[in-house]
């Protein structure tokens, strides 16, 4: 027979209307909250129908509610003026907010590399804590048997090592790691490069800021060897930036400061890049020779 106190649990949660000045976002949310073009539609949806799905709040102990799911929502509601979203309001503790709002983001389509990396790592951290406690409890489970990436990867039907790869990108500086979100640095090397110290990676992105160039695989390889040994530093990055590559094409530069003016400030490099191709087609087609 069911429970009947986890019934009237149930019977009491109910969807609020609660103010966005009273919801704080999750402590170290890992999901990035983008004014993009998926936002704006997002927004222009609230704006004509409300905010149909209700986000998922729990209570602070200062009187005010901590968003668990539904940061999205909040801005495009933001966004548009309005001051208060519906919520369902739920007593969580830490550990078990934290799987669902991760688990509930994870969901999503398009999630950047950096957001997996922080999510994965907060989760993993999780499960660590949960193994640790059943450990000392001398509760016999098979789950206290198992290394916890290696929970984890059956949780999200991953590889245990594509994981701890995926984590490895949070010792990424943030300039390089937005360099892997937008893609111009691929997922392996970036892999590669998180092995370097902080001062090696500001050096890095220095210098490919100023040469215009990001490293290969095989470039990445070696850098990380080189830092490995304490033989790398400014000009050994230098040296091997500079070697083309089998598949470099020309490029040309044009200095951020020069078109930022004409964007959004939430414009990222690649919409940037993609609103540039645009107007040169359509300037293409309406020249006259």
């Amino acid at each position: 027979m069911p429970n009947s106190d986890n019934l009237s649990t149930v019977r009491t949660e109910k969807v609020e209307e609660i103010p966005l000045l009273e919801i704080s976002h999750f402590p170290n949310h890992p999901f990035k909250v983008k004014v993009d073009e998926e936002m704006l539609e997002m927004a222009e949806s609230v704006d004509q129908y409300g905010v149909l799905v209700p986000g998922l709040v729990r209570p602070t102990g200062e009187g005010g509610y901590e968003m668990i799911s539904g940061h999205r929502r909040k801005k495009a509601s933001e966004l548009t003026g309005i001051s208060s979203m519906p919520c369902i309001v739920r007593e969580m503790e830490d550990d078990e907010a934290t799987i669902i709002m991760v688990d509930s983001n994870l969901q999503r389509e398009n999630i950047a590399p950096s957001e997996k990396a922080f999510a994965f790592k907060m989760k993993l951290e999780m499960i660590k804590r949960k193994t640790g406690r059943l450990s000392k409890e001398n509760v016999s489970q098979v789950e206290t048997k198992k290394r916890a990436d290696e929970i984890l990867g059956e949780q999200l039907g991953e590889n245990r090592n594509q994981i701890q790869r995926y984590i490895r990108l949070t010792k990424l500086i943030t300039p390089i790691l937005e360099m892997v979100d937008e893609k111009e640095i691929a997922f392996t090397p970036a892999v590669e490069l998180s092995y370097l110290g902080e001062n090696e990676q500001e050096t890095l992105y220095e210098t490919m800021q100023s040469e215009v160039c990001t490293p290969s695989l095989s470039q990445a390889i070696r850098m990380k060897k080189m830092s490995q040994e304490n033989k790398l530093d400014t000009d050994m990055i230098l040296s091997i930036l500079s070697e083309q590559k089998p598949n470099q094409k020309e490029k040309i530069t044009i200095q951020k400061e020069q078109i930022n003016q004409y964007f959004p400030s939430g414009y990222t490099d690649k919409q940037k890049e993609e609103v540039i191709v645009k107007l040169l087609k359509r300037w293409s087609s309406n020249r006259r020779f």
